[in-house]
């Protein structure tokens, strides 16, 4: 049950900093979707500091984790957890899996996109 405590508060945590991230007013001269860019890189860099860390020490909280990487970072944004998880295929050596999982799921993600409005809005 603490788990589960621990990403749900994380996850509150990260997605109020998306929204209010989302708020604040940028003079935007092109169509390139800047906020939504900046955290995602943002939450790249969080949950990649926080990776770093967990593996270099034994002694972090399993809570704390949870509320930093599945709770703070997926409530943030889900783009970090996977980045780490396709750099993490990458160090293990599993190249084509990577390239298979970050073709497919841009693929398939926007291609889900377009099915949906595409069958809703017939």
């Amino acid at each position: 049950m603490l788990n589960i405590f621990s990403v749900g508060l994380g996850g509150f945590v990260g997605a109020t900093c998306r929204y209010l991230i989302g708020l604040i007013p940028i003079n935007e001269t092109i169509n390139f979707p800047i906020k939504t860019f900046g955290i995602n890189i943002l939450g790249c860099i969080v949950i990649g500091i926080i990776a770093v860390v967990a593996a270099k020490s034994d002694s972090l909280n399993p809570h704390l984790l949870l509320f930093l990487k599945v709770g703070l970072c997926g409530g943030f944004t889900t783009f970090s957890t996977f980045a780490l998880e396709t750099a993490d295929l990458i160090k293990d050596g599993n190249l084509l899996c990577a390239f298979l999982y970050v073709l497919g799921s841009v693929i398939v993600g926007v291609g889900i996109i377009f099915a949906v409005e595409y069958l809703t809005l017939k």
